[in-house]
Order: C-alpha cells, then sequence, then structure tokens
C-alpha cells in the first residue's frame, strides 16, 4: 500500500466530524526563522493529540459485533487517550499495553478515561505493535499506526492545512510509527503533490532517517528521552513502502533543538506542546524544510508538568 485513497480520507473527515475539532492553523511569529512557519495546533484536540482522529476512524467503522468485547491498543499514551475516549463515549471496555517509561500525565489520563493499563517493558511493547497480539487480550486490537483506518483519519489533518493554507511549500510531521505522516502525505500528494512533505525525529531515536539512507528498513540502538511521543528501534515493516514512496525524507534534530523548540512555542505563542510535538517546529527552524510556507504539525501537547518546568527555566 503507497497511500491511503483520497476518498477514504475525504469520508473519514465526515465521520469523525462531531468526535473531533478542525484545529486551527497559526502563523508563529518568529523573526530568526528560515521560513514562514505555521503551527497546526493538534494538541487543542480534546485529548491533547491528534490521535483522536485515528481511533475515532477505526471505531466508527468496527463491526458492533466486535466491539461487544471492547478495545485494545499499544501505545505509549497518546493513542491510548484516543482510544479510550472513544471506548467512555461507546461505554466499551478498553486495555492498553503501555512500555514502562510511559510518562505519568499520560498514563492520569488513560486512567480518567477508563482505561485499564498494562505496562511492559520497552521490547514486550514493541513486540505487541508489531504482532498484535497479548496474551489474555481479547476484544478489537486497533493497531496505532498502519490500521489503513486510523491513517486515513490521521489524513484528514492534511485536507485541513490546505483549506486554510492552500499555497503551503512544505508540511513537517513527527515521526513515531509513520501513520501520522503517511495519513497526511497520501492526503496532500492527491491534492497539492508538489508540496515537499518531510518526518521530523530526534537524534535519541531516528529509525526512518536511518532506514532512507540504507535504502531499506534498518534496526537501531533506541536510547528513551523526554521525547516519549515518537521514536523507536525500527520502521515498521508493513510501513515502509509507504512512508519510503511519500515522505521527502526525515530531518532529525537534537534533543536540545527540541527542548529549545518547546520553549519557543510557550514563549513566542502560548502554545504548550510535548517532545514529538516540538520536533517538527525544531526541525523547520533549523531550516531543513526549505524556505516559504511551512507547516509544523504540533501532534500533542501531553508532557509531563516537571519535565516542561525544567525546560522552560532559563539556562
Amino acid at each position: 500500500m503507497n497511500a491511503v485513497p483520497l476518498a477514504d480520507i475525504q469520508r473519514a473527515a465526515e465521520r469523525i466530524i462531531d468526535s473531533t475539532i478542525r484545529t486551527p492553523l497559526l502563523r508563529l511569529h518568529f523573526n530568526d526563522a528560515p521560513c514562514q512557519i505555521y503551527l497546526k495546533l493538534e494538541n487543542l484536540q480534546p485529548i491533547g493529540s491528534f490521535k483522536l482522529r485515528g481511533a475515532g476512524n477505526a471505531i466508527q467503522l468496527a463491526d458492533p459485533h466486535e466491539l461487544a468485547g471492547g478495545v485494545w491498543t499499544a501505545s505509549a499514551g497518546n493513542m491510548a487517550q484516543g482510544v479510550a475516549w472513544h471506548a467512555r463515549r461507546l461505554d466499551i471496555p478498553c486495555h492498553v499495553v503501555v512500555p514502562d517509561h510511559a510518562p505519568q500525565t499520560k498514563l492520569n489520563a488513560i486512567k480518567r478515561l477508563g482505561g485499564q493499563i498494562i505496562p511492559v517493558p520497552f521490547a514486550t511493547w514493541w513486540n505487541t505493535l508489531v504482532s498484535g497480539e497479548f496474551a489474555g487480550l481479547d476484544g478489537l486490537f486497533i493497531h496505532p499506526v498502519s490500521d489503513p483506518a486510523v491513517i486515513a483519519g490521521n489524513g484528514t489533518i492534511g485536507l485541513e492545512i490546505l483549506r486554510d493554507l492552500p499555497d503551503v511549500a512544505a508540511v513537517v510531521v513527527p515521526y513515531g510509527g509513520g501513520g501520522l505522516s503517511a495519513g497526511i502525505a497520501s492526503a496532500l500528494r492527491a491534492i497539492k503533490p508538489d508540496t515537499r512533505i518531510f518526518a521530523a525525529e530526534v537524534e535519541s531515536a531516528a529509525p526512518l532517517a536511518a532506514s532512507l539512507d540504507a535504502g531499506e528498513p534498518v534496526t537501531i540502538a533506541y536510547t528513551p528521552s523526554f521525547v516519549d511521543g515518537i521514536g523507536g528501534s525500527a520502521v515498521l515493516p508493513e510501513m515502509w513502502d509507504m512512508v519510503h514512496n511519500l515522505l521527502d525524507g526525515s530531518l532529525v534534530v537534537s534533543l536540545d533543538a527540541t527542548r529549545a523548540a518547546i520553549r519557543v512555542l510557550a514563549l513566542r505563542a502560548r502554545v504548550i506542546a510535548e517532545g514529538a510535538g516540538a520536533a517538527g517546529v525544531a526541525a523547520a527552524l533549523s531550516g531543513g524544510a526549505g524556505g516559504g510556507k511551512v507547516v509544523c504539525v504540533v501532534s500533542g501537547g501531553n508532557i509531563d508538568l516537571e519535565t516542561l518546568s525544567a525546560i522552560l527555566q532559563p539556562a
């Protein structure tokens, strides 16, 4: 699968209109930026993350008999919240397999939404993500990345970007598993194919950049950091063809640059972003996305207050 059909994305937009918000696209006024930066503020979704879109589309497309046994997913936090939010709305059980380094603020949110948390070591979590299986869990598994319905739901962001900024030159999307970037790119390639589309990764976990350099999926050493919403040890095999064909490259930024972007967003735009949500801004500020009008997808704002406070402290 090289792209999600535009018709699927358009139908997803109609399907989720009552359960998500059409997030604003705001200009970041930063005199030293090498381009005109616009912020697609998915951190303003009810759960503080874009994941509400894909989760909602997948659940609404599911057979009601499948949903009777509940839903479950494997997520570091944001997809878990998306699935749990919709499960609570439908009054069905929800279980979430989470890596043991998931931030407390996301775990607390999952619990508030009624999700049952199963913490496991990162390797076990990754294997669950790849296999879609976990002993003892029944119900409908909603893959946080590669489910076509999830990708189509994510792609609705691309439709909104083009409506608000038809002459966008480039879009930078945080890269975790590829579901967000593939969805947005599917919409953009169908409507405005000359738009440059980049993934954003951090130096401590950038499997896509390494794989693009090698011309094939490779495994890298993964180092956990405060940027918990993106990154891993490998590109999911089922996503490789899609992201390899749809994206113009991956922009890798340092953890320090990501911290600086969080500060810029908070102080200049009054926007609270988690590390993943700020990675695209860091990439745009570096000049990696080129000039012109560049949209950075602020994918989420679920960051521990202690972490945010430490980042905002003056050096």
